[in-house]
C-alpha cells in the first residue's frame, strides 16, 4: 500500500459524484466488483459503476462526499466518509421527498496495479430511510 493507493481510493468519490467516465476508465479495473448487500444488482467494471451512478443520481441530487479518514495497509484502503444529498427522485421504492440526507459510509477498497479492483461498501441505510421519512425513528 502506498500513499498513491490512498489518494486513488479517496479520488473515487469526486469521480463518482461527477460521473467522470475518463477517470473510471483509467482507475477502475475491468474485473472490478463492488460487494454491497443493499443492492439488488451487480456492480462489475466501469459498466457497473456507471449503472450504480445512474441509480444514486436518479434518487439524489446535489450529492456530496465529505472524506473523514483514509487508512491503508498492504493492498487495502478504508475510506470513512459522510454522504449528503437531496432526495429528488425514486430510491429503494420511495417516492422523492426533497429531504436532505447526511449519512455515514465506510468503503473498503482493494487496489492492484494502480487500479481499484474490489470494493466493499457499507452505508447507513437505516439513517437514510429515516431521513427521507420512509422509516420512523
Amino acid at each position: 500500500m502506498t500513499e498513491d493507493d490512498k489518494q486513488l481510493a479517496a479520488a473515487y468519490f469526486p469521480a463518482f459524484r461527477d460521473r467522470d467516465e475518463a477517470w473510471w476508465q483509467r482507475h477502475i479495473a475491468p474485473a472490478f466488483v463492488r460487494h454491497d448487500p443493499n443492492l439488488d444488482f451487480e456492480v462489475r467494471g466501469v459498466e457497473g459503476v456507471r449503472h450504480l451512478g445512474e441509480v444514486m443520481h436518479g434518487g439524489f441530487s446535489e450529492v456530496g462526499f465529505d472524506i473523514g479518514d483514509v487508512v491503508g495497509e498492504r493492498d487495502k484502503v478504508l475510506v470513512r466518509l459522510k454522504m449528503r444529498g437531496r432526495h429528488t427522485g425514486p430510491f429503494m421504492g420511495n417516492a422523492p421527498t426533497n429531504k436532505w440526507i447526511n449519512i455515514d459510509v465506510m468503503d473498503f477498497f482493494r487496489v492492484a496495479d494502480g487500479r481499484l479492483v474490489e470494493h466493499w461498501a457499507l452505508m447507513d441505510n437505516l439513517s437514510l430511510l429515516q431521513q427521507i421519512g420512509a422509516v420512523k425513528h
